[in-house]
């Protein structure tokens, strides 16, 4: 596979994904990034409980 058909094949699939949106219907943008916000705070928190001795 050559590096120009593959690149055309890129193209072909980007162009077809436009029709659809690429967002799922059941996916709340609100919902995922606060979601994640919550995840890395609790990481956040976590590593300090580990890192006492500074």
């Amino acid at each position: 596979m050559s590096l120009h058909s593959t690149a055309a094949q890129l193209v072909t699939l980007a162009a077809e994904g436009g029709e659809h949106g690429g967002n799922h219907e059941s996916l709340n943008p609100l919902f995922v990034g606060g979601g994640a916000f919550v995840a890395l705070l609790l990481l956040l928190w976590v590593t300090t409980r580990f890192n006492r001795d500074r």
